[in-house]
């Protein structure tokens, strides 16, 4: 039953993060993206892939492609760029 308190968490979280990263405030957003890991950490949950693909591993900011992220496509491969240089690959068919 904690486990899904938590995933709803997560999941309004990532809601959060979104809604703030679309109007300008990466701030709030990278705290709620820190709070959802933080939730998943103690609970021992897998974050979510969508929130995994639109979240930066180092600055802990969401991302938006065209706007904070660099989005190109490859030979079988998607590459994410975020502002701070991080580069994300996820395999594509």
């Amino acid at each position: 039953m904690a486990a899904s308190i938590a995933e709803a968490r997560i999941e309004r979280l990532h809601e959060a993060a979104r809604e703030a990263a679309r109007d300008g405030e990466y701030d709030s957003a990278r705290s709620y993206v820190r709070r959802a890991r933080r939730i998943a950490e103690r609970h021992r949950l897998r974050l979510p892939t969508r929130f995994k693909r639109f979240t930066c591993d180092d600055c802990d900011v969401y991302l938006l492609p065209g706007r904070n992220a660099r989005v190109r496509v490859r030979s079988g491969h998607v590459v994410v760029t975020c502002d701070c240089g991080t580069q994300a690959r996820y395999p594509y068919e």
